[in-house]
């Protein structure tokens, strides 16, 4: 099994930026895909972007260029940089991992709040 723990979140302006840490328990290699997720009030959780064990990564459309995804192999945990924040980015952003790669992460830690707004 895999433990995800997220940090980082917090109360930001429009056009500021965070970066979200996810501390995973195991080697990073032994996970196919991980990922961010998002969740906003009356809303699914969404794909974010993912990471490869490859270092291979993949977008959400909305993104367009404003967040990017990143891991620190040594120290087991991904990041998620957000720059350029919108008020409609506000979500609990969630962090999660498919061991084998199939279908939605397996795993999924506890979220992290982003909330942007003047």
């Amino acid at each position: 099994q895999v433990q995800l723990v997220e940090s980082g979140g917090g109360l930001v302006q429009p056009g500021g930026s965070l970066r979200l840490s996810c501390a995973v328990s195991r080697n990073i290699f032994s996970i196919d895909v991980m990922g961010w997720y998002r969740q906003a009030p009356g809303k699914e959780r969404e794909f974010v972007a993912t990471i490869s064990f490859r270092g291979s990564t993949n977008y959400a459309d909305f993104v367009k260029g404003r967040f990017t995804i990143s891991r620190d192999i040594a120290k087991n945990t991904m990041y998620l940089q957000l720059n350029s924040l919108k008020p409609e980015d506000t979500a609990v952003y969630y962090c999660g991992a498919a061991v084998y790669g199939v279908g939605t992460p397996d795993y999924w830690g506890q979220g992290t709040q982003v909330t942007v707004s003047s």
